[in-house]
């Protein structure tokens, strides 16, 4: 799956998009998706300009939008949802991130609810894990998120 089709399923856009390719989807099962860390990416400007390292919180993040691809073409009419990013459970982060590596991100679904969908994920650089939690994504329907806005 390219960027243009990543698109029509993630309501992320750049500079937010953090999921450039997938390249396996097995639907109710797992994804391994590609993430490029490149020099240019925004949040290397503050973090940190000495030692460019990517944050934490950034890898989750895409972590959870590849398990969201994942729960959206694992679900009956993926058009009348939304999904969101409701926990991160056990988060280990083992080895920086730095600009030049290839994150694989390797999600497998765990449990799927009518209401919410858990995730066992992985970060990966070359051989090497470098991050992994327990994430849950919420599920919730379009028409009762447009009466919260």
């Amino acid at each position: 799956m390219k960027p243009e089709k990543i698109e029509k399923w993630l309501p992320h856009r750049y500079p937010f998009l953090l999921v450039d390719r997938v390249l396996e989807l097995k639907p109710g099962e797992s994804i391994l998706a590609l993430k490029n860390v490149t020099y240019n990416e925004p949040f290397f400007t503050g973090h940190f300009p000495e030692r460019k390292i990517m944050p934490g919180v950034l890898i989750l993040e895409a972590l959870a939008q590849a398990g969201g691809i994942l729960l959206y073409h694992s679900i009956p009419d993926p058009d009348s949802v939304f999904v969101v990013l409701s926990k991160v459970e056990e988060a280990k982060f083992r080895k920086p991130v730095i600009p030049g590596d290839q994150l694989k991100l390797q999600v497998k679904m765990l449990k799927q609810k009518v209401s919410f969908c858990s995730f066992e994920a992985q970060a990966i650089v070359g051989e090497e894990v470098v991050a992994e939690a327990r994430l849950v994504a919420g599920i919730m329907k379009k028409s009762e998120l447009d009466e919260k806005i």
